[in-house]
């Protein structure tokens, strides 16, 4: 058996090639892979765990930051409204929860929940039934986008180059298209059927629409239906905050009318790689392909670690308010991470302190 750490690197992984020989022979190249990505879901499962065990700990640093932050508009019962009978979690808390959850990676709510009331039930005395909390959180949909927001803002503060990307939100296989009933209760907010460049594929879902800072912390979002093109989204970040700016973009967003639209209107520089016919191409700068690596980095990190993909939600509002709190969740890890002068974006490590 090889010893192991709670996570292995690329450095841990050169070791195990040479550690993997049985007397003095090396394994076959196949053989090897296997037993590494064995090793390295062993890994993701013990860190898991790691975090499963530390919950408690994890929450209550989640809670410290959206009380400080929602100080002038909570109670005395960390509420923002006043309710006739209090309940046994607390708005503050119910927004802790649920960027706790998002933060471990774990997709399903009722293994979670399960979880909580068999290895946790004496450190979560009050907690609520899942349907309960899943209403809570839907209706503080406002403040945790606001919680966002206003961390995003003091980690951006300075900041005059930004970059756009959108990423597919599948919500089922392409398979069960026709007979899918998932948030389709309107037909605005009804996920549809697009082309997927990156996979080169349909999928049936949304499309994640986002704009981060070149250090990939969160500035803009917006959800829209599979089928709707890229370029599109840049009418939003006309009306959102961002002005006086620099923002780099794939060949999606190559529009000449926005591009004038936004330089006009809110003095937005948008930087796009040029088309291989057109006349006026020019090389397209390192330094902008190299910051639009950070955007991609962020996705993987999404997908992987918190689970973008795989959302079980039956409405809009749901899935809504799930990626949101993914999103809060990276954004609330960037900022502890910066709180404790570590690197911005090492995610995985940033509640260790």
């Amino acid at each position: 058996m090889v010893a192991h750490s709670p996570v292995v690197g690329k450095y841990h992984i050169k070791q195990l090639v040479v550690r993997l020989k049985i007397s003095n022979k090396i394994l076959s190249k196949k053989l090897c892979i296997i037993l590494i990505f064995n090793i390295l879901a062993e890994n993701k499962r013990q860190f898991i765990i790691l975090l499963m065990h530390n919950l408690k700990t994890n929450f209550d640093k989640f809670l410290g930051i959206t009380k400080s932050f929602f100080i002038d508009q909570i109670n005395a019962f960390d509420n923002f409204q006043t309710y006739p009978r209090n309940p046994k979690m607390s708005d503050c808390q119910i927004i802790a929860l649920a960027l706790t959850g998002e933060s471990i990676g774990i997709d399903s709510e009722n293994y979670f929940f399960g979880k909580l009331k068999s290895d946790h039930s004496s450190d979560f005395i009050n907690l609520i039934d899942r349907s309960n909390f899943n209403r809570r959180r839907k209706r503080l949909f406002p403040k945790i986008a606001e919680l966002n927001q206003g961390l995003a803002n003091l980690l951006n503060e300075g900041e005059d180059t930004y970059i756009v990307d959108s990423i597919p939100v599948p919500v089922c296989q392409i398979a069960r298209e026709k007979r899918s009933r998932i948030c389709r209760e309107n037909f605005e907010t009804a996920p549809d059927k697009g082309y997927s460049a990156v996979s080169k594929a349909y999928y049936y879902g949304y499309k994640l629409h986002l704009v981060t800072s070149v250090r990939g912390v969160f500035a803009s979002m917006d959800m829209s239906k599979a089928s709707v093109h890229d370029v599109y989204y840049l009418t939003d970040i006309k009306y959102s905050h961002l002005s006086n700016c620099r923002l780099i973009g794939d060949k999606g967003y190559l529009s000449k009318e926005h591009q004038l639209d936004l330089f006009s209107s809110c003095n937005i520089r948008l930087e796009t790689p040029k088309r291989s016919n057109q006349k006026d191409k020019e090389p397209f700068a390192y330094v902008f392909k190299k910051s639009r690596k950070r955007i991609e980095t962020l996705f993987s990190q999404l997908c992987d670690q918190f689970m973008l993909k795989r959302n079980y939600a039956k409405s809009n509002l749901g899935i809504s308010v799930r990626i949101l709190s993914k999103i809060t969740a990276v954004t609330v890890l960037q900022y502890f991470n910066f709180l404790n002068n570590k690197p911005l974006n090492q995610l995985k490590y940033a509640l260790a302190a």
